[in-house]
């Protein structure tokens, strides 16, 4: 049965990574030194049933490839059932194999294919890569699913872009409409340009405590071991506020420290080291 949407959300969107295993090693990606795991049927089931009345939106990722995962059709008919929409980002190279998969799921709101994993691993043909992902635009568009190519890559990785651009207007001819994404390629198909943005790493530059973060706010991660950090970006789970294996989410949401990294946000300050070492966060 659907469970109904609940007002009193604390969150928007949570990360719930599946998986912290990939198929790719992107030079953009700083990967984790976490044990490799894959949620079980159980695991997974638990810990989406305790994020769903927090959030509305679930996204299948933090790290690892989603489409890996053997149980990713299971996992979206629970997400379904629990009245989620989820997002899905991926590296692309797995649609060929899962993408009737993805368009056939209710629950699927949204695919991000992250193109700029081509040229970070060099592997392969570039026109067969495109090719793949896409034909599962096509299926996605038709199959009323959103869509969006990512080219997160300028400051590095952004040679090919020019010739991705050109596949993309031959599949999708112009005029493209700017968009708050970057351009609209037709209803509810994007191309997102960005830049390369540095992962904060404890080891990094600190960047001072004057910076403002969605985390907490509207998002928090969920790690494959059942930790929550406060955002999708905390790759190594350097902040990790509870266990949702072991507690309810809104208890660990109401922690000390989570409401002071909360609260230190609405101040525009950064308390955490990690915070301060965030490139991703000096966006806003």
């Amino acid at each position: 049965m659907m469970i109904p949407y609940i007002k009193a959300m604390m969150l928007k969107k949570v990360y719930l990574e599946i998986t912290n295993i990939c198929n790719l090693h992107c030079a953009f990606c700083p990967g984790t030194g976490r044990k490799a795991h894959m949620l079980s049927l159980e695991e997974f089931s638990l810990l989406a049933e305790k994020t769903r009345p927090h959030a509305q939106y679930l996204y299948f990722h933090l790290m690892g490839e989603p489409l890996l995962h053997p149980l990713l059709g299971e996992f979206l008919e629970i997400a379904g059932e629990l009245g989620f929409q989820v997002m899905i980002t991926t590296n692309g190279t797995l649609l060929g194999e899962r993408g009737d998969l993805l368009c056939a799921s209710p629950a699927l709101l949204k695919v991000n294919i992250s193109l700029q994993s081509f040229e970070a691993n060099n592997t392969g043909a570039l026109g067969a890569y495109l090719d793949t992902c896409i034909a599962f635009a096509e299926k996605a568009n038709a199959a009323g699913k959103r869509c969006e190519f990512r080219l997160w890559n300028r400051n590095g990785l952004e040679s090919l872009n020019p010739e991705i651009e050109a596949r993309l207007a031959a599949a999708f001819p112009k005029p493209w409409k700017k968009s708050r994404e970057g351009w609209k390629l037709r209803e509810n198909l994007w191309l997102e340009p960005g830049e390369r943005f540095d992962w904060p790493e404890l080891e990094g530059d600190d960047r001072g405590e004057r910076c403002f973060c969605y985390g907490l706010r509207d998002q928090a991660g969920v790690l494959c071991d059942g930790t929550v950090v406060p955002c999708c970006l905390d790759h190594e789970g350097d902040i990790p506020l509870g266990n949702l294996f072991e507690q309810s989410l809104e208890e660990i949401l109401e922690s000390k420290r989570a409401r002071e990294i909360r609260n230190a946000f609405s101040e525009r300050r950064a308390v955490e080291e990690l915070c301060r070492r965030c490139g991703y966060a000096r966006r806003f």
